[in-house]
């Protein structure tokens, strides 16, 4: 089994500790590295071969999202996690720019870390429970989807592909395709990281 080197950035010790407590049941996933801040990151990742970073996102000196766009601009096949206290879906529109693989709310991170890890490495994305992630005075725009077509985006949202959307939903692979074709159609998005994030517009999740 193909080791993880993962980098931990949490300016909390006890929340650090938490988190290593959670990993330590996956043996594939390796420790590298512990740091307090973003910029402490970037240094390791210079000098250490990193496949995953878990960043907390309020942090000294350099944050968890301006740590996130530097690895990214940086070292575009390191996986980032972040970890945060906040659901908003301004927050969450940001992410989702920047290119972050996954995203969990502190409070879910011992039943949801190991999952999400396990995604993320196999190039899907993880954002915990994306429907509480919401915020006042948006407008909603109009697009008509069935009650189908919303659960299929939920799914996506959750990194599955179509074949375990299908087996699911106890429908044929092709179906899922179909339907996933005319949602990008109708939201008018291109990917699923944009149908994400439409989705949060409109609160369509």
């Amino acid at each position: 089994m193909n080791k993880i080197n993962t980098v931990l950035a949490d300016d909390h010790a006890i929340v650090l500790e938490g988190i290593k407590a959670v990993l330590r049941d996956y043996e594939e996933i390796v420790i590298v590295g512990e740091a307090s801040n973003g910029q402490e990151v970037l240094d390791f990742a210079k000098k250490q071969t990193v496949h995953l970073a878990i960043l907390d996102i309020n942090m000294p000196v350099l944050d968890g999202l301006t740590c996130a766009r530097r690895l990214k601009t940086a070292h575009p096949h390191i996986k980032i996690i972040v970890l945060t206290m906040y659901a908003q879906k301004s927050f969450m529109e940001e992410i989702i720019r920047i290119g972050v693989d996954g995203c969990l709310l502190k409070s879910n991170t011992g039943k949801d870390l190991g999952p999400a890890i396990k995604r993320v490495m196999e190039g899907k994305s993880f954002y915990d429970h994306i429907q509480s992630f919401t915020s006042e005075n948006e407008k909603k725009e109009t697009v008509k989807l069935s009650k189908r077509e919303t659960e299929i985006i939920r799914f996506l949202a959750e990194g599955l592909t179509s074949l375990q959307i299908a087996e699911k939903l106890f429908i044929a692979e092709h179906t899922i395709k179909t339907h996933r074709k005319n949602i990008l159609r109708k939201t008018g998005t291109h990917n699923t990281s944009e149908l994400v994030q439409f989705a949060l517009n409109n609160k369509l999740m």
